[in-house]
């Protein structure tokens, strides 16, 4: 085979520290725009991003080349560094993250949901969202590590 194709696309999920509830409203779409723009340079595709006050989750596409620890720290690095310069001089992010491989048949569903944030964590906590996803998407966990 001449040319390589391949097709990584991750959910990404990942909280402000202690998920203190410090995204706020009237600045979270700049903030988004700006993760979009991290990941664009970055040399990956932000197919969506949303969340709450205290979460965000991210579905984009990598290149094989991509290591997705790299680029999420790096990530994470400049976002925070950005939200303390330009609104919140205390923010920070928790340590770690959740990132699970995704098919294209499963976008739209995961765009709707993910667009649908702060009226699905009406009923729902961002812990027992993100146990679900550990377990949907066959990860091991220790209860004790996940908060």
């Amino acid at each position: 085979m001449p040319s390589t194709h391949v097709s990584l696309t991750y959910h990404v999920v990942f909280s402000t520290k202690n998920r203190e509830p410090l995204i706020a409203k009237s600045w979270k779409e700049r903030f988004y725009e700006y993760l979009g723009g991290c990941i664009r340079t970055a040399g990956g595709v932000s197919l969506e991003i949303g969340g709450t006050s205290d979460h965000i989750h991210i579905l984009l596409g990598l290149k094989a080349t991509h290591r997705v620890a790299d680029l999420l720290r790096d990530l994470k690095r400049a976002t925070s560094a950005w939200v303390r310069e330009t609104v919140l001089p205390n923010f920070a992010w928790q340590e770690g993250y959740g990132a699970f491989t995704v098919g294209g048949n499963d976008y739209s569903d995961l765009i709707r949901y993910i667009r649908g944030q702060e009226e699905h964590h009406r009923v729902r906590t961002f812990q027992e969202e993100y146990r679900e996803f550990l377990t949907r998407y066959g990860v091991e966990f220790d209860e004790r590590y996940l908060w």
